[in-house]
């Protein structure tokens, strides 16, 4: 006896009381095609069915907010006539298949999303995730998804300005690649992705069809991989799913586009990512409520004998989909054969329909031909935006207060504190430097450093001497013991990030990484993640302007730690001159600024730090801290760089953010930029050396005492902690470390790892 086949439903990922919702949608039994569409628009990837009930506690709303969660980025006034647009992905289970080209396409995409809207992108970050290099695996996954990333980012013309590197085990059958993106635009060429006007055309551009990418949301990011140890996400029965791109026609594509929206050829303009031609088309239409017929028969195909459900559900890279007028339409194709870029009538904007109850319907009709048979007729509202909604069951951890009880606070030092100084200094340099940080000549501040910072300026913007700087900041540790407080600093880590190089934050962006929705406890950490962030955007006065949910980051049953990325953009009003850097000079005092772990109460120094995990603890609490004091702090911190940014005399030298491994590790980091040693005083014990408490600063500075003078003005905690002298780094009786061994460490242990054999 066999097994009976799979529903074909379950099949495509729907669940059975998914397929009577269906019904009940369509009156009637759906076809397969029209139950592929579903499969793939109802995905956990396109409809975030589990999560949209609680991103709608976050704030979404700002006196310069232009464009907030819902469109393909998000967009802020930046002044001088010129808006930003930001968006942040994943491309998390594809780069775990096939490292190169998913994370390749991951940047593509992304690229996308910001020039839909009319901006030219002007640069990417990339948060990354992976288990620890001793294996192998690591190692080709790391190599893989840098090359994707460089090969497609420094082909198309777009710089890598940034981002994070990340190496824990959770991660070892799920990595991590997030990718930002921001772009620029004058305010008045902004556009959206919708349809409208009655007997327009839909028009695809860009690439042709393939049968790469089908299916690519809906199979990969709404399942775990099953295998123990992650050999099943190299099965090959995935590797179709993963998306091919092609970087030169992504450059051709951007240009076309852009002068598209500068002749205003364009009704409405909206790109293809995950779903597809479906969701490009059903997603405009439902914007417009308008319908909609396409016409399959008329897309470019790369391969014979696709289907229809294979040309609708296609992630195949490089295209666009817009709304132009039929007069409109001769210019449109004349303009993309100058730019070589592909340009297809493949539908039409048509009349909504009448409902049982009298109301409009927007209806996608598939079609074989424009006047051919209809192959299939949903509602796009239904795709676009009626997906089901699940409060899915929650449930703290059974273990949250055993894990929590093992605080490692009064763990004494193991060994030698010099020994755990060196293993944390990582420098990324070896990601970095694949990266061309340079084109269009606006990187003022480029990678590694606490965040980056570029000139406003581009071809066709209004001049402007303002600056933007971003940041992303991610602290898997802190979040695996309080998901809500952990992300609540990880937003103050990317806030005091900005403050180094002179900005303001003015906008948040998210991807919240998470294992599988399924386990109550995983949405409990998502639910208090959210909350967390909220709390703190409210607190420093934030809207959240756009965002990704990437569930079922799980393998062999074990969930990933909850690793909430958040992207900050930041504002720098005047930009003539480039902030300190971590650089200093002999004879320079070393300030402190903010509050002191060792003389606060802070009650739980140690907890989710660097050191402590480092040393097989990865318990204990996190301490809490006052946003009030937090803000003072990072205000005085970024007017007193900006002042500099705006050709003002310098008062910090030098100044860099304690974040990771802490205090230790950023004077290490300073030192090792700045070719002089630190002989560093009052730091009390191991625990203030290698507290992660947010919002305090190393700054560099030859006027000690104005710098004191002018935070008491700001009610800054101040304290003078050393001087800049010698070739030795030596903290107290804890740390003393010649230079030499210090940057030999921070320069060579990325690439040690990465060359090790075994």
């Amino acid at each position: 006896m066999t097994d009976a086949p799979e529903p074909l439903h379950r099949a495509l990922g729907l669940t059975d009381s998914e397929l009577e919702d269906i019904r009940s949608v369509l009156g009637r039994e759906p076809n397969h095609l029209e139950l592929a569409l579903y499969g793939v628009m109802w995905s956990e990837h396109c409809s975030y069915k589990s999560s949209r009930l609680h991103l709608k506690r976050l704030p979404t709303e700002g006196p310069n907010v232009l464009v907030g969660p819902g469109e393909n980025a998000g967009v802020m006034d930046a002044g001088d006539g010129i808006a930003v647009a930001i968006r942040i992905e994943s491309h998390n289970h594809p780069s775990a298949i096939e490292p190169y080209q998913g994370a390749a396409t991951g940047v593509g995409g992304i690229l996308r999303d910001v020039f839909t809207m009319g901006a030219r992108p002007l640069a990417v970050m990339d948060p990354l995730f992976f288990g620890e290099l001793t294996d192998a695996r690591q190692r080709w996954l790391l190599e893989g998804v840098v090359s994707g990333i460089s090969g497609y980012g420094n082909s198309v013309g777009v710089p890598t300005i940034g981002g994070e590197l990340t190496f824990d085990d959770c991660y070892a059958a799920n990595p991590l690649v997030n990718v930002l993106c921001t772009g620029a635009l004058p305010v008045d060429r902004l556009v959206l992705g919708i349809a409208s006007g009655v007997g327009n055309l839909a028009v695809l551009l860009g690439s042709s069809t393939g049968r790469d990418g089908i299916g690519g949301v809906s199979v990969l990011a709404s399942a775990g991989f099953a295998g123990e140890d992650g050999a099943a996400s190299l099965d090959d029965a995935k590797r179709p799913s993963v998306q091919v791109g092609d970087p030169y026609e992504e450059k051709r594509l951007i240009e076309a586009c852009l002068e598209l929206l500068d002749r205003g050829l364009v009704v409405g303009i909206q790109d293809l990512g995950g779903a597809g031609l479906v969701c490009a088309t059903s997603e405009t239409a439902a914007r417009g409520r308008v319908g909609m017929d396409v016409d399959v028969s008329a897309v470019p195909l790369r391969e014979a004998g696709m289907q229809p459900y294979e040309i609708m559900t296609s992630e195949s890279q490089e295209r666009m989909l817009a709304i132009v007028t039929p007069e409109g339409w001769p210019a449109v194709a004349e303009l993309c054969a100058k730019w070589e870029v592909r340009a297809t009538v493949v539908g039409r904007v048509v009349e909504p329909s009448v409902g049982a109850d009298g109301s409009s319907v927007g209806m996608l009709r598939i079609r074989d031909g424009f006047d051919g048979p209809i192959l299939a007729e949903v509602p796009a509202k239904s795709l676009a935006d009626d997906a089901p909604l699940y409060d899915r069951p929650r449930r703290r951890p059974l273990d949250f207060d055993t894990i929590a009880a093992d605080d490692p606070t009064e763990m004494q030092p193991r060994g030698n504190p010099n020994d755990d100084l060196l293993a944390m200094l990582v420098d990324p340099a070896w990601v970095y430097r694949q990266y061309d940080s340079q084109l269009f000549l606006n990187t003022v501040v480029g990678p590694g450093r606490d965040a980056a910072l570029l000139r406003l300026a581009g071809p066709g913007l209004p001049a402007s001497q303002r600056g933007i700087a971003l940041s992303t900041d991610s602290n898997p540790r802190w979040c695996a013991l309080d998901p809500r407080q952990g992300t609540a600093a990880t937003l103050a880590e990317g806030v005091a990030n900005l403050a180094c190089v002179g900005a303001t934050a003015i906008a948040v962006v998210n991807c919240l990484n998470f294992g599988n929705p399924e386990h109550p406890e995983v949405m409990w950490q998502l639910s208090e993640s959210i909350d967390g962030m909220g709390e703190a955007c409210r607190a420093l006065g934030l809207p959240v302007i756009g965002g990704n949910v990437s569930l079922y980051n799980e393998s062999g049953g074990r969930d990933i730690d909850p690793t909430p990325v958040l992207g900050l953009l930041g504002l720098v009003e005047r930009l003539v001159s480039p902030p300190p850097g971590w650089g200093y000079a002999e004879g320079d005092s070393i300030v402190l600024l903010g509050t002191r772990a060792a003389t606060s109460g802070y009650p739980h120094p140690l907890g989710g730090t660097r050191w402590a995990t480092m040393h097989g603890r990865r318990g204990g609490r996190l301490g809490t801290f006052s946003f009030e004091e937090f803000a003072r702090t990072t205000r005085f911190v970024a007017e007193t760089v900006a002042a500099a940014c705006a050709g003002e005399p310098a008062l910090f030298t030098a100044v860099h953010d304690v974040s990771r491994g802490g205090l230790g590790v950023a004077l290490a980091e300073m030192a090792s930029v700045a070719g002089v040693g630190i002989r560093a005083h009052s730091v009390a014990s191991h625990q203030e050396l290698f507290t992660e408490l947010p919002g305090r600063f190393v700054v560099a500075t030859k006027d000690p005492e104005n710098v004191l003078s002018a935070a008491a003005a700001a009610g800054v905690t101040a304290s003078v902690i050393g001087v800049a002298s010698g070739q030795e780094l030596a903290i107290d009786s804890l740390i003393s470390l010649s230079l030499a061994t210090i940057r030999s460490r921070h320069s060579g242990s990325l690439r040690a790892a990465l060359d090790a054999v075994g």
